[in-house]
């Protein structure tokens, strides 16, 4: 089966993509409103893609009404976001933040999700989210006017402490759980996991 993306439409488009690019990494990013309301959305067009400088991207499109998301009204004003990931416990409190919230009303208070305050940005960190990481804007680049990449640099990282061999600076994975998105209202479990050993690379003979 064979598709030209120039032949479906937006959403079709956004189905094939989400349904066979998985299972993707969620960027649960916390903002600051002008008032002081803190924000906390999801966005599963995700990744970190470099180490020097640390950058991140998240893609947030229009809402359905056509209005800018608060996160990208917040992002625009202060320059600042903190980049917060979700293990399971966290999970079903990161799919509501997803729901529709007014401007005046912060997601995490709503949801009782405790904040804790970041070490060189204003804009706070959700407390028990394993891993966050403080950004400043780095770019933007809107594409066709509904939606916008937003590139952030880290500038901070904070680690949930029984999570993180300092020593060998590697991840205990037997302790880290954290959630993939998948489509629709379909989220994964990464605990199911594969080791091969270390690739050789093409064998000549000598």
């Amino acid at each position: 089966m064979q598709y030209a993306p120039s032949d479906l439409k937006p959403r079709e488009r956004y189905k094939v993509l989400t349904s066979f690019v998985l299972p993707r990494p969620i960027a649960w990013v916390t903002s600051i409103g002008e008032t002081g309301v803190v924000n906390a959305a999801p966005f599963s067009f995700f990744n970190v893609f470099c180490e020097d400088p640390p950058l991140c991207m998240f893609a947030a499109n229009l809402r359905p009404d056509g209005r800018i998301k608060d996160t990208v009204i917040n992002i625009r004003r202060t320059g600042e976001f903190v980049v917060n990931m979700t293990d399971e416990p966290l999970a079903r409190a990161m799919h509501d933040s997803s729901g529709d919230f007014p401007p005046d009303i912060g997601e995490p208070d709503y949801l009782n999700l405790k904040l804790a305050p970041s070490t060189k940005i204003s804009v706070p960190r959700l407390a028990d989210a394993p891993f966050s990481m403080e950004c400043k804007t780095w770019k933007e680049i809107d594409v066709n006017g509904d939606r916008l990449l937003v590139m952030g640099e880290g500038i901070h990282f904070h680690i949930r402490d029984e999570l993180w061999d300092h020593a060998a600076m590697r991840v205990h994975m037997e302790r880290y759980h954290p959630i993939g998105r998948m489509f629709a209202d379909r989220y994964c479990r990464t605990d199911d996991r594969v080791v091969f050993p270390p690739a050789e690379g093409a064998k000549t003979a000598v």
